[in-house]
Order: C-alpha cells, then sequence, then structure tokens
C-alpha cells in the first residue's frame, strides 16, 4: 500500500452555503470560483468580500480551498487577471487551478506564492506531461477524465513528488476533457470561457439534409435521442484501488448541483474513504453507503473510462437527472429533543423523514410530531417555502444536517 497521507476529499461549493454543507459533511477541501476566470460562470460564485470569507472559515476548521482560474484566456483578460491572481494570493487560496499556459506564466510572476493545481481542461493523459508541469512548478495536475487506472498508477509512480487529483462522481462532458464548442456555436456562449448551455443534454433528433426521409442511425424514437449525454461518473466502489495507487485528492464534480447533493455525495464519500482507512487490508464497499448515491439527483452511473470495460456511457433513456428522495429540510438548531429546521420542500405533520448528517444520526426515520412555527403555533402543513419550523425529535441533529423523503 501507498504509504503517502490520507486521500483528500474536495467536493464543489457554488456558492457559501454549499461550501458550509461541504465541511458539514466531512469534505477536507472545497474547489470554488470567483465572478469572473472560472468554467462556471453560471453558478453563484463569490465576490472577493465572500471569498476572504470563505477562506478564512476553512483555514478555521483546518480544511482547504482552491480557486478555478481555468478559462483559455484572451489578451484582453491578462490586466483582470494579473490583479486577481495578486487578490488570491494575498486573501490566502490554498491553490489556484489553471489550465492556460500563459495564465499559468503571469500567476508565476505576479503572485508567486500562490500554489498551481493544473486543471483537467489540460487534457494531462501521461507521465511525461505531468512531470513537464511539475517542472513548472505545479503542486497538483487534474489528470483528464479519459486517464485510465493503470496510466494514473504509472504516472504516480513516475512522478510521486506531483500530486494527482481524480474526479471520481458526478457529470462527465461528452466532449474530449470538456473542450466543447457546442454550446458557443448553438448558443453564442462559450464552454471554454464557463457559459456552458449543455447543450449535449438536449434531446436532439439528427437527420441528413438531403436525405430528411432517411433518418440516421442516431435517431431512436419520437422523444429524440441522448447519445450525446454522458451517464454521471461514480467511483464509490473503487476507493481502494484509487487510494493504494497514491492519488492524492477525489474530486466531486457539481459546483452547479444543489446543497443537499453536495452533501449526499460527500456524505457517502467521506464515510468510504474513513471506513477503508479503519481496515484497509480487507476493506470492502458498503453497499448501504453507495446506495446513498441514488438519492440524490443523477442520471445513470458509469465508472467512465478510469475502469472503462466496454460499457456503453451514454445516457439513452433521458437527459434529466433524477433522485431516490427529495429534500425537504435543513436543521438549523437542536435542543431539548427539538429540531429547528428551514423547509425547502413540503411535507406535513406525521409523515416519516430520514436524516442525512455525517453523525450517528445518519439513515434514522423520524416521524413529524408536534410541527410548528416560531411562534409555536401548530403546523400541519409545511408549504410555505424556507419557513422556519419545530418538531419534536428524538435524535439529536447537528445545523446542517438535512431530513428528506424515505
Amino acid at each position: 500500500m501507498n504509504e503517502r497521507k490520507k486521500v483528500e476529499l474536495l467536493a464543489p461549493a457554488g456558492n457559501m452555503e454549499k461550501l458550509l454543507t461541504a465541511f458539514h459533511f466531512g469534505a477536507d477541501a472545497v474547489y470554488i470560483a470567483g465572478k469572473s476566470f472560472g468554467l462556471r460562470a453560471f453558478a453563484d460564485n463569490f465576490d472577493e468580500k465572500e471569498m476572504v470569507e470563505a477562506i478564512d472559515i476553512a483555514h478555521a476548521l483546518g480544511k482547504k480551498v482552491y480557486v478555478t482560474v481555468n478559462i483559455y484566456a484572451r489578451n484582453a483578460d491578462f490586466d483582470g487577471l494579473k490583479k486577481y491572481l495578486v487578490f488570491l494570493q494575498n486573501a490566502g487560496a490554498d491553490a489556484a487551478i489553471m489550465s492556460d499556459a500563459g495564465v499559468i506564466a503571469v500567476s508565476k510572476e505576479v503572485a508567486p506564492r500562490l500554489p498551481i493545481h493544473i486543471s483537467t481542461q489540460a487534457n494531462t493523459l501521461n507521465k511525461y506531461a505531468v512531470k513537464f508541469w511539475h517542472e513548472q512548478g505545479a503542486e497538483r495536475v487534474v489528470l483528464a477524465r479519459e486517464c485510465r487506472f493503470e496510466d494514473i498508477a504509472e504516472i504516480n509512480s513516475f512522478v510521486p513528488t506531483c500530486e494527482t487529483e481524480v474526479f471520481v462522481h458526478g457529470a462527465m462532458c461528452i466532449s474530449y476533457s470538456g473542450r466543447c464548442l457546442m454550446s458557443d456555436f448553438l448558443t453564442g456562449r462559450g464552454a471554454n470561457r464557463g457559459e456552458c448551455v449543455q447543450a449535449c443534454r438536449w434531446e436532439w433528433q439528427i437527420t441528413e439534409k438531403e436525405h430528411e426521409d432517411k433518418p440516421l442511425s442516431v435517431r431512436e424514437d419520437a422523444r429524440g435521442t441522448y447519445v450525446f449525454n454522458s451517464k454521471d461518473l461514480n467511483l464509490i466502489h473503487r476507493i481502494k484501488e484509487l487510494i493504494e495507487c497514491g492519488v492524492a485528492s477525489f474530486k466531486i464534480e457539481g459546483r452547479m448541483k444543489s446543497p443537499y447533493y453536495v452533501a449526499t455525495v460527500v456524505n457517502a464519500y467521506r464515510r468510504a474513504i474513513d471506513a477503508y482507512y479503519v481496515r484497509p487490508d480487507d476493506y470492502e464497499t458498503d453497499e448501504r453507503i453507495a446506495a446513498d448515491l441514488f438519492k440524490t439527483t443523477h442520471r445513470q452511473f458509469t465508472e467512465g473510462f478510469t475502469f472503462y470495460d466496454g460499457e456503453v456511457m451514454q445516457n439513452y433513456e433521458t437527459s434529466r437527472a433524477t433522485g431516490d428522495s427529495e429534500f425537504l429540510a435543513v436543521v438549523k438548531d437542536y435542543s431539548d429533543g427539538v429540531a429547528t429546521v428551514e423547509m425547502r420542500s413540503r411535507f406535513k405533520e406525521g409523515q416519516r423523514v430520514e436524516i442525512l448528517s455525517p453523525s450517528d444520526a445518519f439513515g434514522k426515520k423520524v416521524e413529524i410530531k408536534n410541527l410548528r412555527d416560531v411562534n409555536d403555533l401548530p403546523v400541519e402543513d409545511a408549504k410555505r417555502v424556507q419557513q422556519i419550523l419545530k418538531f419534536d425529535c428524538p435524535y439529536r441533529l447537528l445545523p446542517n444536517d438535512i431530513l428528506r423523503t424515505e
């Protein structure tokens, strides 16, 4: 077994609520973006004041914040970029995630104390490329999703002083390492500048113009086809192999996803990782934990290119993400057997709900009893969005725990 330090669990944080959720459920680090220069321009993202606050919160918890600066830059971007990189260095960001060689060069010049992580957008697939980036000053390389497990292991052996980060869960782009032109071509919103409309997940029908009476085989049925729409990555059953081949960080995709998604996925991987370190020699995936990943929104799952075995990786049935459970409320407080929660989806007096928590309350079922508002007036049906409510609960809940449908 590789003797490196414990693998890092890295979670997405599209805003402050998701950052706090990720840390509550056990993430060691989060990756975030500012209002510019990242590849998720339509996430809430962080302004400079919020980013400083986020970094301070993380460091107080002994955790880390990495900031995406992974656009492919144009000349006009660099005046603003230089100021932004200096800001990130001064704010104490634990690393900037970059893909553009010009951005990397400028960062080394204007913000030499800012650690550099090479983005998955750089398409790094081989040990010589990792060695090159490491020699340019990168502390870590986020490997391309197309990288096979055997190559990951060889990379870690060849360049043991450079950390590797691997995506373990979440949406995958149909285009090579996310370098997609469809969004730009169809809508004028450039994927490589953070504005992707996910056109690959539209419901497509394709014919060749001169032979419209002869549809191409890509056309499936009256609903359309989804050949451009990838299944979601899920490597929960590959924890042992990835840790033991020397991967430094497990990355979860999803800065555009909900706090409930972040909570569910981080909780599952945190528990799986911790279980591995308790009994590494005979570790086996807890299927109860693996099944929990079906309770948040997802498409069909795949092990992607990492452990590719010839399976179909396109999601043919539908482009819509679905989940087996619904986010009902987030816990704000617990005292003397009473839980105070903020409503997120409708629930009622007498309804049985399930607890999502990093504590031993995880998975416990509880009946909503004595549901009431902050003035202790009875509430039979919680249908006011974000209403603060109280109910009697036998299990000690923590702030940021979640209630969901069974």
